[in-house]
């Protein structure tokens, strides 16, 4: 989402709607997908949608088309705020970031919650689950109805990309997991969940368009697509998810926004998506044309050009579009009741607590309407505290994502007597204050959380100085990145340095970083690499504890002699320093587990994973790598990376063995037939009177603030405009004809039968160790050599399960599955989902990182084996 709080004018700019597609290398197409499709046909949303379709035929035009967008930046207490329809009961929505908690509260009322691949490093479907509930819980307490979260979008295809941190890691499983069970934790408290951004929003620079230029197009193939970068928003889909976020990018040249493709083909047809679609902040770059592809919702109201005087695409000016007859009537409807839709199967309608808050402030009074010249003002913040004990939730999530890399001789955990020497800004609070920079948009002391919408406000910060006090620890630390003189080593001390690297979103600019890390690259901030050679130069036992968005190169010292050990602790937010120390001490053994992979130089990347610099033109950015992303790059290159895609070292020591595997559904090469779509409502196609968009008698308006009523002259001339020779331009492929579905469909996340269970693994985890610790068992797909026309990666995570505490010695049975969606490729030609070799022998590895698999099951034989060689 775009900051509504540092946007300079040159950001805002932007020119005119864009009319034709700038080309776009040849192969990469975006076909027209019309009309809209209806939402209501699933069973479970029909009794939500009967509710809202029976309460959207009673509404004016000027109340529908009022509730399809915001009231304009800062015209409201939330980050967006729709109009409303008092008379028929419907509220102003509250809309507000971000994916990891509040974002902007008052100090003190949220918990500021680990990130996003922090909560992918855990690689815990249950700790997921508890984080959704706790932030649901925070947003209904402060009376948000929708959730601008979770983020799968971008995958981390890009390793220097700003906001990777705020989705779940470098794969579309694991990046699907954290998504749907976060959507429902979200939603179990009855918010509506936010699944963004769709689609391929795969770096910061040059993501929007403005003036001088169009927003980057991300160009990819449809198998691509469809088995990576639509992966996790398929899972979110059928997990219920209320709205999806559109991009501000392009994808094949058009827009995200107005991308029919997108949203009317495949959200909203493929994938059976229900609730509503909204623009990202300032992503709509057009009336007409983002309405009939699909969006359903503008947000947060304004032009995206100059958004400074009251100028809207829709609010008006879609109700002008209805008279005239632009756009059809039931497209309006349909987007109404989606937005209705959600709000009722949430149960929103019921007891739901209005906004406590001020996004735009902390004060107790102001403004009511920040952005307006003039504008009454009153309580804007309650100073609700919502907290709860979501600390423990965040602690947890904390401390099982700490990543142990490397523990030469069993160096970790400390002994309680070490004497320590703590090194760099890392392990101390942000002197200024941990607040001081808006949004996040530094890096100083402890890194909790990236920069931008994504971040939120600490109530405190548990840095790890904090934690090293509370333990009585015998430290000097030295609060500095340069190694100071008089640090006095001893052989007996245990030095350890603090590390961070920082991104975030690209309306802020950090150390030269503008959002993307284009300045500091994959290395350590603040010249990290430096102190750690320096330490370990003069200390004979350093310890390296790290704080990152993702990747960094550790090649300068990962392999020192001294230098033995090295944590991740990620984006710990702010629980930084007891969630250390139960790791460093041994309280517990470290359980988690890379969510991406750590390379030896960024070299080993493909040339095409590169940030996009600056074009004459739109800037287009070709996914040429397909599918080979990450550690399937990697793997197809016989590239071996500093630590791969899943690993994570503990205390102790695990085993995988006594697989074993049950077939549970036959496969065919194609899943049986989609189900027919149910019934859907009815709309009525006639244009309603002008009369309904009239402006009412003596309405004392505010200004900047969006209306979507029209003078009397204006809307009796649009309706005037209907009966007109003139036609509007429509594009091409337009139809208002409903269309049955295509064959992938059938329901929420696509054809049911896709998400069958083909096969079901047992697996037995056994902790063969003295110390107390928890495995995570991954299980990767490897397809059949032969029988195969797909070129796909050696192997693909598929699923994974994390073990409950093991003492020594003790075994726990872990299960897994594995889907039918699992063992197919998206068929462009056939546009579905295809087992390829329905005989063929899968191989099904399972293992404790992408690296050590040595257990194999197969499909054909029906047989597991221990201690085989690993396919990587």
């Amino acid at each position: 989402m775009l900051s509504l709080t540092l946007l300079s004018l040159s950001t805002l700019a932007a020119g005119a709607a864009v009319e034709k597609r700038i080309p776009v290398p040849a192969g990469y197409v975006a076909p027209p997908y019309y009309p809209s499709p209806y939402g209501g046909w699933t069973s479970d949303w029909s009794e939500s949608y009967r509710k809202a379709a029976l309460l959207v035929s009673n509404l004016t035009l000027a109340e529908k088309t009022n509730i399809t967008a915001g009231t304009g930046i800062f015209m409201g207490r939330c980050v967006g705020n729709t109009g409303s329809a008092p008379r028929a009961g419907i509220p102003q929505l509250c809309l507000q970031d971000g994916p990891l908690g509040l974002r902007n509260m008052p100090e003190g009322d949220n918990t500021a919650f680990p990130a996003g691949i922090t909560v992918g490093a855990t690689w815990d479907k249950d700790l997921t689950y508890a984080r959704g509930v706790a932030i649901g819980e925070e947003f209904r307490g402060k009376g948000v109805n929708v959730h601008l979260g979770p983020s799968v979008g971008p995958l981390g295809r890009k390793p220097r990309g700003g906001r990777n941190w705020e989705g779940f890691g470098s794969d579309p499983v694991l990046q699907a997991v954290g998504g749907a069970r976060t959507i429902e934790g979200v939603q179990s408290v009855g918010v509506i969940a936010t699944i963004k951004h769709l689609i391929a929003n795969e770096q910061e620079m040059y993501r929007m368009y403005n003036l001088v230029q169009p927003g980057i197009s991300s160009n990819l193939d449809d198998r691509t697509l469809h088995e990576l970068y639509l992966w996790p928003f398929a899972e979110g889909v059928r997990s219920g998810v209320g709205s999806v976020m559109i991009a501000y990018n392009a994808v094949n040249g058009s827009a995200c926004s107005q991308n029919s493709y997108l949203i009317n083909g495949i959200l909203k047809d493929e994938l059976g998506f229900q609730g509503f679609v909204m623009s990202d902040w300032l992503a709509q770059i057009s009336g007409v044309a983002s309405a009939l592809a699909g969006l359903d919702m503008s947000m947060p109201g304004d032009i995206h050009t100059v958004p400074l005087f009251g100028n809207s695409y829709w609010m008006y000016e879609y109700s002008r579009a209805i008279l005239n007859g632009t756009i059809p009537v039931d497209r309006l409807d349909d987007s109404v009741t989606r937005i209705l839709a959600a709000w009722f199967q949430m149960g929103q309608d019921q007891n739901y607590p209005p906004p406590n808050f001020d996004t735009n402030t902390q004060d107790a009074e102001g403004p009511l309407y920040p952005g307006a010249l003039v504008s009454p003002r009153g309580v804007v913040n309650q100073f609700v505290n919502v907290r709860g004990n979501h600390d423990e939730v965040a602690r947890a999530v904390a401390r099982d994502a700490i990543t142990l890399l490397k523990n030469t001789n069993g160096s970790l955990p400390l002994s309680r007597n070490a004497t320590l020497k703590v090194f760099g800004t890392d392990a101390e609070k942000n002197p200024d204050g941990i607040n001081s920079c808006a949004d996040q948009g530094c890096n100083k002391g402890t890194l909790g959380m990236g920069w931008g919408s994504g971040s939120s406000r600490y109530p405190y910060m548990n840095s790890p100085i904090d934690g090293f006090k509370k333990r009585g620890a015998n430290y000097t630390f030295f609060n500095t990145d340069s190694f100071p003189s008089n640090s006095n080593p001893a052989p007996s001390d245990t030095a350890v340095v603090f590390l961070s690297a920082d991104s975030g979103e690209n309306y802020i600019t950090v150390d030269g970083n503008p959002g993307d890390r284009t300045n500091a690259g994959l290395h350590a901030w603040h010249n990290g690499d430096k102190l750690v050679k320096d330490v370990a130069a003069k200390y004979s036992n350093v310890i390296v504890v790290v704080h990152t968005v993702g990747p960094i190169i550790l090649e300068e010292w990962n392999d020192l002699p001294s230098v033995k050990a090295i944590l991740f602790a990620h984006l710990p937010g702010q629980e930084a320093g007891d969630s250390l120390m139960e790791v460093l001490y041994g309280d517990v053994s470290p359980s988690g587990h890379l969510p991406y992979t750590i390379p030896k130089s960024e070299d080993d990347y493909p040339d095409s994973l590169d940030l996009v610099g600056f074009q004459v033109g739109q800037p287009q950015d070709t996914f040429t790598e397909g599918l080979y992303v990450d550690y399937r790059h990697f793997n197809r290159e016989k590239i071996t990376p500093r630590y791969a895609f899943g690993h994570g070292l503990s205390y102790t020591t695990f085993e995988f063995a006594n697989a074993t595997i049950t077939p549970v559904t036959q496969l065919t090469a194609t899943p049986p037939a989609r189900p027919a779509k149910g019934e859907t409502p009815e709309y009525s196609t006639t244009i309603p009177p002008a009369s309904e968009a009239y402006w009412p008698a003596n309405f004392n308006r505010i200004w900047r603030y969006l209306y979507s009523w029209l003078e009397k002259n204006d809307a009796d001339n649009a309706a005037k405009d209907a009966n007109s020779t003139r036609k509007y331009p429509y594009p091409e492929g337009y139809s208002t004809e409903q269309k049955p579905g295509p064959v992938s469909g059938g329901a929420q996340g696509g054809n049911p039968a896709l998400f069958d269970v083909a096969y079901e693994l047992e697996v037995t985890v056994t902790n063969t160790g003295s110390r107390d610790g928890r495995a995570v068992a991954q299980l990767y797909v490897q397809f059949p050599t032969q029988g195969v026309a797909f070129d796909t990666p050696i192997i693909q995570l598929r699923d994974f399960e994390k073990t409950k505490t093991l003492a020594g010695g003790e075994s726990e049975v872990l299960k897994l599955k594995v889907t039918r969606k699992d063992l197919s490729v998206w068929d462009v030609v056939s546009q579905n989902w295809i087992v390829p070799n329905v005989s063929g022998d899968y191989g099904l590895w399972v293992g404790g990182s992408s690296d050590t698999l040595t257990l194999r099951c197969g499909t054909a034989s029906g047989n597991c084996e221990d201690g085989v060689d690993s396919p990587v």
